[in-house]
C-alpha cells in the first residue's frame, strides 16, 4: 500500500488510545518505535512484525519506516502523546520527499500535555504556553527566552523534559526565570508516569516546584496568576460568573 501512518498512542495504556490508532495499528503490516513505546502495545498486536530503534536515532527510525513503506507495506511509527507534538510526524514529513509513492498520514493521540492536565484537575481553562527544557535540538538561550516571555504574559505553562540525568537541574533554572515575573505561591502541578504503571499527581506552589524531582516521565504545570487549588484539584478559572 506504501502507506506510513505516524500513531500518536497516547499516555501509554491501551485505553487511552483513540479507536482510530487502534485500528491503524491492527491494519498494519509493521509497526516502528523507539523500544519503550512499541513495548506499550506488543501484547496488543501479537501477530504484527516489530521493528525498534534506541533512543537518539529518530532519523534513522523514520528512514527505516519510510523505506518499509516504499516496499509496499503499511507502516505504523508509534509516537507517545501524539506524533505532531514533539514527536515523529514533521521529520516524516521532511524526509517522505525520499521515498516518492510513499503516502505519510499523522493519527493524533493524547498528547501528555492533555492527559496531564486531566489527572491534576483543570490547569488549561486559559491560555497556556507548551514549552520542552530539552536543549539537544534547541538552544537553552531561546528556551531560556520562551520561558521569559511566556512567564510575563501569564499563561499556564506546560513543560515537557523537565529533567534528565544531564539536566538534573534544568527544572530548577526554569522556575528561577518564572519567579522574576510570578509569585513564589503561585500553584503548581506534577504528573508522573501519565497512563503507566506508578502514575501519580502532586500540586505545590512553584517556590516548592523549584525543589521538586522530575524526570523524562514527568510532566510540570506551572499556573498562572489565577490558578488556584479546589479541594486537591489544580484549577485555572475561565472567567465565568458564578
Amino acid at each position: 500500500m506504501n502507506k506510513l501512518y505516524i500513531v500518536g498512542i497516547g499516555p501509554g495504556n491501551y485505553e487511552n488510545m483513540t479507536l482510530r490508532a487502534q485500528q491503524v495499528l491492527a491494519e498494519s503490516d509493521i509497526i516502528i518505535g523507539y523500544t519503550v513505546y512499541v513495548n506499550l502495545v506488543k501484547d496488543h498486536y501479537p501477530e504484527k512484525e516489530f521493528l525498534t530503534t534506541p533512543m537518539r536515532q529518530e532519523t534513522e527510525r523514520v528512514d527505516l519506516a519510510l523505506a518499509k513503506a516504499a516496499e509496499g507495506k503499511t507502516v505504523s511509527l508509534v509516537c507517545s502523546g501524539d506524533g505532531g507534538v514533539y514527536g515523529m510526524s514533521g521529520l516524516a514529513e521532511e524526509l517522505a520527499p525520499n521515498y516518492p509513492g510513499v503516502s505519510v498520514e499523522t493519527i493524533p493521540g493524547v498528547s501528555a500535555v492533555l492527559s496531564g492536565a486531566a489527572l491534576l484537575g483543570a490547569p488549561l481553562i486559559h491560555d497556556f504556553a507548551v514549552i520542552s527544557l530539552s536543549d539537544l535540538l534547541t538552544p537553552w538561550e531561546k528556551i531560556e527566552k520562551r520561558l521569559s516571555c511566556a512567564a510575563q504574559a501569564d499563561f499556564v505553562i506546560c513543560i515537557y523534559n523537565p529533567a534528565s540525568h544531564k539536566r538534573k537541574d534544568y527544572l530548577q533554572k526554569a522556575c528561577d526565570i518564572v519567579l522574576e515575573y510570578a509569585s513564589p505561591e503561585t500553584v503548581c502541578g506534577i504528573a508522573r508516569n501519565i497512563g503507566r504503571e506508578g502514575e501519580s499527581y502532586s500540586i505545590m506552589t512553584l517556590k516548592e516546584l523549584r525543589d521538586a524531582e522530575a524526570d523524562m516521565f514527568t510532566t510540570v504545570f506551572i499556573g498562572n496568576s489565577q490558578t488556584k487549588v479546589i479541594g486537591d484539584r489544580m484549577v485555572t478559572p475561565r472567567g465565568y460568573k458564578l
